[in-house]
């Protein structure tokens, strides 16, 4: 039975390949009436980048870093949503804070340390964001002083899983504005200026 298929002829594999990352393609430019599907990243369809809880933040760092991401999901031991950490967490005051109050240096600080936890988080439904415009995303962002939201879905039980995240930064950079500062209210100026001049 085998004897009617003909092997295919195999390679040596090349020192430094590396593997493909699935990846999705949004809009170069979107405006504010557009549906918000069009700057939400798609978990379906491209890797989430995360992190574990015990991870040290000098890492966690490292790796937004080399994934050019700034914010990671952090999972813990059951793959189940611990929180997440920003670049902000990571550059901002927190870790400052953690050593006046704990002690240590900077090399001891954990994600866990400075992470947003699950309990802090507020997400959206994926069954509203189908239905949303850009504008809408813009809006919700905003009133949550948060430079991402995660999208989720639901089943039957109520158990969610988190599907989709939009970010402040990549919405701005749809909608053309450039975005000069990764500050929360310099990105939300940039987007007010970008409309203005619209």
């Amino acid at each position: 039975m085998i004897k009617e298929y003909i092997p295919l002829q195999s390679f040596p594999l090349k020192a430094g390949s590396s593997c493909a990352r699935p990846a999705q393609s949004l809009p170069k430019r979107v405006k504010l009436g557009d549906p918000a599907i069009n700057v939400m990243t798609d978990l379906n369809k491209v890797s989430v980048v995360s992190v574990r809880a015990m991870t040290s933040m000098d890492k966690a760092n490292a790796r937004m870093i080399r994934y050019g991401v700034r914010m990671l999901l952090v999972l813990d031991d059951n793959d189940q949503l611990a929180g997440l950490l920003t670049a902000t967490d990571v550059l901002g005051e927190k870790p400052l804070r953690f050593l006046q109050n704990m002690g240590g240096t900077h090399a001891d600080i954990m994600v866990r340390d400075i992470m947003t936890t699950q309990r802090e988080l507020e997400v959206l439904k994926m069954e509203d964001v189908q239905d949303a415009t850009v504008g809408q995303i813009v809006a919700s962002l905003k009133k949550s002083h948060r430079q991402h939201a995660l999208v989720v879905t639901e089943d039957a039980d109520g158990k969610q899983a988190v599907c989709g995240l939009f970010s402040v930064t990549q919405i701005a950079r749809q909608l053309g504005a450039q975005v000069q500062s990764f500050e929360l209210a310099g990105t939300f100026a940039e987007i007010e200026a970008v409309i203005a001049r619209s």
